[in-house]
Formats: structure tokens, sequence, C-alpha cells
């Protein structure tokens, strides 16, 4: 395969401890790449060369991980975008969101629109690539399939529809060289004068009664409740239909 394949890659962190690692989404970026173009793809990253975390993607088989190096405050976004044409990419893969730093996700769709190129969402597998052109699948809902072909250059960003990554092994990862390369240093002026804060949790959902067919769904919808814990209200004030309303919203969880 003489197509010239990227994956760029971030820096995750663990759901519970928040303890760095690699990324989930970007490593599966990574065994996508290898699969398609083994030892000849090249590993990305913006950002501090001494992350430990970085190993954890020289781990999955690869002898040398680029670093662009600069801090944390930095954009990203211009010294991927010069880099990724000078050295000649047609492919390049990434996660679709990070998992630490703004993790807004719109990178991929501004580095796209920064090259010129098309970008394909949620990335399954690559087929082919024949004569310039690229035929894939991507992951619609549902466990759905769409078969797109799409003219290099391109880029695509993967979900947990990707092929999952192989372990991490701990001698490639020690042996593996970390490249740092001196970039020019642009602030992200947006991210240094925003103010961050835990997200909060999103509301409680109510109950909804999943039915595979639409006699079930009408004979849900119908079916006299089981518990006896329920009001019937009728002929109050809107004020009394309020609280009630009110009432029932707290005793889910979905108000506070």
């Amino acid at each position: 395969m003489n197509t010239k394949v990227i994956s760029l890659v971030s820096i995750g962190a663990h759901p519970s401890s928040g303890r760095t690692r690699r990324a989930e989404q970007d490593a599966r970026a990574v065994e996508l790449g290898l699969q398609l173009a083994g030892d000849n793809l090249q590993v990305l990253h913006a950002g501090d060369p001494q992350e430990p975390a970085l190993r954890a993607y020289l781990g999955m088989g690869l002898e040398q991980l680029d670093v662009l190096e600069q801090p944390s405050g930095a954009d990203a976004l211009g010294v991927l975008g010069d880099y990724l044409r000078d050295a000649g990419a047609q492919l390049v893969l990434t996660g679709s969101q990070a998992e630490t730093g703004e993790g807004s996700g719109m990178l991929p769709f501004l580095l796209a629109e920064r090259l010129g190129w098309p970008l394909v969402v949620g990335l399954a597998e690559v087929e082919s690539i024949h004569n310039g052109v690229a035929q894939v699948l991507q992951a619609l809902p549902r466990g759905q399939r769409r078969r797109l072909k799409v003219r290099l250059p391109l880029l695509a960003t993967v979900d947990n529809a990707a092929p999952k990554p192989r372990q991490s092994a701990f001698g490639p990862a020690r042996r593996g060289v970390l490249a740092a390369r001196q970039v020019q240093i642009v602030e992200d002026e947006l991210f240094t004068s925003a103010e961050l804060q835990p997200a909060k949790p999103r509301p409680k959902r109510l109950k909804v009664i999943k039915a595979k067919s639409g006699a079930d769904r009408m004979k849900a919808a119908t079916a006299k409740a089981s518990g006896g814990g329920g009001q019937v209200l009728k002929d109050v004030s809107p004020q009394a239909g309020a609280e009630a309303i009110l009432k029932l919203l707290v005793e889910e969880g979905v108000l506070r």
C-alpha cells in the first residue's frame, strides 16, 4: 500500500481515576492505521514529548511516535495542518473527541476545513483504496453501515465502531522512540481565557417502555398501571396541576 497514512493521537484520561492513559478512540485510529499501512503508519501527537502516556501507543508495535512539541496552552490546529500538508498525507485518522483538554470534538472539522479535505465521521472500516479513491464503511445508528467512495486526501474520525485496539506491550513501549519536532507555537487565546468547570450530570430520563412492534407499544400504552401510587387529576386548578407535575419530576429525579 503506497498511500501515506497518519494517525493523530492525544492524551486520554481514565474515567474513574483520571489517570492519564492512551485515548480509547485514538487507539482505535492507530489500530485501523496499522491494519492499513502496517509498519509504514506514522503516528503524530501535538504536545509534550515527555508525557509517559504516549508510550502506550508505542506499545502497540510502533517504532516511533512523532511529537510536535508545544505547551498545553498552545493551539494545535495550525501546526497540525501545516505538518500534514508538508508530509504529503493522503489518509488521516483520528478519534472523534479528546478525553482531556477542551474535548469539544471540533478539531477534525476545523482541520479538514483548513486543509480543504473531505471529512468522514464514524469510520468503521476502509475496504479498499484504488486510483486515489477510498471505499469505506461509515457507522450509522442502530448498527447500520453505509458504503462511501471518497477521493483522497481524506480525513476520517473513528469511534467505538472501529476495530478494537490491541493491547499495549511493555517492552515495545519502552523501546519505542518519541521523536520531538520543533514547531512554531501559537497561543490558544480562546482556551486560555476560558473558565473550566466540572461538567454537570445530565437530567435523568423518565422510564421509557421499549417494545419491538406497534402492537406491543399499544398494549403497553393502554395497559392498566400495576402500582397503586398513582394519582388521577380531574377538575383541579392549574396551580394544583403544576404542583403535582413538579412533585412527580422531583420524585423521579428529573429535577433536583
